[in-house]
């Protein structure tokens, strides 16, 4: 027991480790992201919170994940309630068919969206970000709300029709307060992998940026230590919504 326990902490020392010190370097005064960090200090933020590239790049990330998360959500939970009243045997394949984006590597499935968005003759922008981020965020939203749903006593719902509710009525007043929870976890979840999203943005923004192309573009031209801040700002909303999607993921019901 004692050795599992030394393994875990081993593993998790190696995790959170590197999250730690670009926390820590971005608030040290070196330029260099290496010890002594030669004090504390609060000017690679006030420096990058000057420039104008910075806040497009958070705008639009913000707009891209709240949309996508918003979307995402909708479409994911009528598709997981829809496969959770189907048999087994016919809802496996289909949920097989429907997580094979995120079973291929992000550069794959990123240069297949530009081939089909050029196709289309659409233009890249933050409108194919989205739709791209949905492509790879909707099997989330199905298996964990499909988890969620798969041994729901769906009697409930046809006793509700039979006293005369309608189907609407018997989706927001039965089936959604049973699983409520679990979509709200699942949206926040889909924000989180949305805000950390690189490959896939940046093959289908075109000209704009999102927080990752952003220090994308910064590593090219030299390792600037605003680059810690911004990591620790993306590191935060993460693991924010993380912590949001797990303490609601405790609820049923």
């Amino acid at each position: 027991d004692l050795l599992w326990r030394a393994f875990l902490a081993l593993v998790m020392f190696f995790m959170v480790t590197p999250l730690f010190l670009v926390i820590l370097f971005s608030f040290g005064e070196s330029t260099l992201a290496a010890f002594p960090i030669g004090g504390f200090t609060f000017k690679w933020y006030e420096i990058l919170f000057e420039r104008g590239e910075f806040w497009k790049a958070f705008r639009n990330s913000l707009k891209i994940a709240v949309s996508v998360g918003i979307i995402s959500t909708i479409i994911g939970t009528l598709s997981a309630l829809t496969l959770s009243q189907m048999r087994a045997r016919t809802a496996t394949p289909i949920i097989a068919a429907l997580s094979f984006p995120i079973m291929l590597p992000s550069l794959v499935v990123g240069v297949a969206l530009v081939s089909f968005y050029t196709t289309l003759g659409l233009p890249l922008s933050i409108k194919t970000v989205i739709i791209s981020h949905l492509v790879i965020t909707q099997p989330f939203v199905i298996l964990v709300i499909y988890a969620r749903m798969v041994n729901f006593d769906y009697t409930i719902v046809e006793s509700a029709r039979d006293l005369g509710a309608s189907p609407l009525y018997a989706f927001f007043t039965v089936t959604l307060p049973v699983v409520r929870s679990t979509v709200i976890g699942a949206a926040f979840i889909v924000i989180a992998i949305s805000l950390d999203e690189f490959v896939i943005s940046f093959f289908t923004i075109g000209g704009g940026n999102t927080l990752p192309t952003f220090v994308w573009g910064m590593l090219r031209t030299s390792v600037d230590p605003q680059i810690n801040a911004i990591a620790t700002i993306l590191i935060s909303l993460t693991v924010g919504s993380m912590a949001i999607a797990l303490k609601l993921s405790q609820y049923r019901g």
